[in-house]
């Protein structure tokens, strides 16, 4: 039995003097790329459908904006900010956790809400209503009615939706200026999107990157089936 441990002993030894340290060099080189350059973000929640729905992971691009410490949220050098209409992953100022919301207002902006028309420093944003149902084809259970209309944002236009039969919504807010350094995050789906009508601006330095891709989508209420329609799918459009 003894030598049996010594043998499994130097059969370990000598895969990690020969293999061993460069799947080590390897892992970390991986975790490394993800923390600093590259990274996917699941999708929990129909807080920005119609844009992005239940099941869908998204590619994040890491260095839109900055360079970080790897495994930190320390920039080591910048060459950019948020602008207005990018969608971005950042870390709640409410919990800590990872969300994923469209960028409204910037440093210095004033943000108002008026009966879920958005206003951006005193000028109200242009809406064109959509009779189509851009959620018609996923097969979501429980689909809510849901009214759609063209946003036209600064530099950037996107579909969102409002609920008009849910309750206790915040269709009201503001008129709200975001202090320096911060960025006011809202949901595509106004009436169901807990963001910073609840919790406030998020700090320049809780971004952590542009989501760019819907890189692949499963239908979680249907056996988790592909939706191929939406591989790969940009998020500038």
């Amino acid at each position: 039995m003894t030598s049996k441990f010594r043998s499994l002993g130097a059969g370990a030894k000598k895969w990690w003097q020969t293999e061993g340290r460069s799947f080590l060099v390897l892992m970390v080189v991986l975790f490394s790329i993800r923390s600093s350059l590259a990274d996917w973000n699941d999708v929990p929640s129909g807080s920005m459908r119609p844009n992005l729905v239940e099941g869908d992971r998204i590619f994040v691009n890491k260095v839109a904006y900055d360079l970080k410490v790897p495994f930190t949220t320390l920039r080591m050098a910048s060459w950019g900010n948020p602008q207005t209409g990018d969608i971005v992953v950042f870390y709640s100022p409410f919990d800590g956790i990872r969300l994923v919301k469209r960028v409204i207002g910037l440093p210095g902006d004033v943000v108002e809400l008026r009966n879920n028309h958005l206003w951006l420093n005193g000028q109200p944003v242009e809406y064109q209503e959509s009779s189509v149902d851009p959620l018609q084809s996923l097969g979501l259970r429980d689909l809510p009615v849901a009214n759609f209309a063209t946003e036209r944002l600064p530099g950037r236009t996107h579909l969102m939706s409002t609920l008009p039969n849910v309750s206790g919504a915040r269709r009201d807010f503001g008129p709200y200026q975001v202090p320096a350094g911060y960025y006011f995050m809202m949901g595509d789906n106004r009436d169901n999107s807990f963001d910073s009508r609840f919790y406030g601006p998020v700090p320049r330095s809780q971004i952590v990157g542009r989501a760019e891709t819907v890189v692949f989508s499963v239908n979680r209420d249907h056996y988790y089936m592909p939706r191929a329609h939406r591989f790969l799918k940009s998020l500038a459009e």
